[in-house]
């Protein structure tokens, strides 16, 4: 569980076992980037994080290194997508966990992010945001973070306040304060991102007013995710119909193995494109 506004001064402690999975999975090419809560711990903006999430290149070779250290560790499937291309090429991801150290390590892997244009995407690999591993920048970490969930928001808008672009604190922060004292610190920087964020064009009517638009912002951002899982919950519904008797199949075998098999029942219960 992450614990905000309380800022970690010293390097994340060394034996982070996500970090230590980023390394293995990047070694001799990057391939993996820390991604959402694991990277707001290595940015500095909480403390710690259950989960490890990645986004990885959409190629087999990287989906298949990932494959064999995930089996090194003895992982297993959780329900979700197989990691393979045809169905990460189209916004699912794939789920896995193992023990270590007595520890139940969660692993979430995707390669096209949501709310991430594709241009932005490939900018994170051409020049990662390098911590103790490779993870996201922070304002591809402010989009991931536009869930449903409402503890997020709390999480852009700290992110906002590290960022040091004006014109991207503008579109990132969450607090009617900073946008008012930013607007009048750096008007040309404001005039350009009202056409990405129109809720600036009414800054200058006033705090009251500014934090209604943004809570109507954010109560937007909540539905949008809401009506993107519902898509992918709609499709896997004879998926996730058929996982009790598939988890128990692949649960008989070692990773690279009950990964055959996840691609082979998927083909004919999971649509690529939900």
């Amino acid at each position: 569980m992450m614990r905000l506004h309380r800022r970690v001064t010293d390097e994340s402690p060394v034996d982070n076992p996500y970090v230590k999975l980023t390394h293995e999975f990047n070694e001799g090419r990057l391939r993996a980037l820390l991604a959402s809560g694991q990277a707001v711990v290595l940015h500095r903006l909480a403390i710690m994080s259950k989960d490890g999430d990645w986004i990885l290149r959409e190629d087999t070779e990287a989906l298949a290194q990932v494959l064999e250290i995930l089996d090194a560790h003895g992982a297993r499937y959780r329900y979700g997508a197989p990691l393979d291309v045809e169905w990460l090429t189209h916004g699912w991801s794939s789920h896995f966990e193992f023990r270590e150290a007595g520890l139940r390590l969660r692993c979430d892997f995707v390669t096209r992010p949501p709310r991430i244009a594709a241009e932005d995407l490939q900018a994170e690999w051409e020049a990662p945001v390098r911590r103790e591993a490779p993870i996201v920048s922070l304002p591809v970490l402010a989009d991931l973070k536009k869930t449903n969930r409402e503890k997020d928001y709390a999480v852009i808008g700290e992110i906002a306040r590290r960022i040091d672009k004006p014109g991207l604190q503008l579109l990132y922060s969450r607090s009617a304060r900073d946008l008012i004292a930013l607007a009048e610190e750096y008007p040309d920087a404001l005039q350009e991102a009202v056409a990405r964020r129109p809720l600036l064009s009414r800054v200058g009517h006033g705090r009251e007013e500014l934090e209604m638009l943004l809570d109507r912002e954010r109560r937007t951002c909540m539905r949008a995710n809401e009506e993107r899982l519902a898509r992918y919950l709609s499709a896997a519904k004879t998926w996730s119909a058929s996982w009790p008797r598939l988890s128990r199949e692949l649960a008989e075998h070692d990773l690279i193995e009950a990964h055959a098999i996840m691609v082979s029942q998927a083909r004919g219960l999971l649509p690529c494109a939900p």
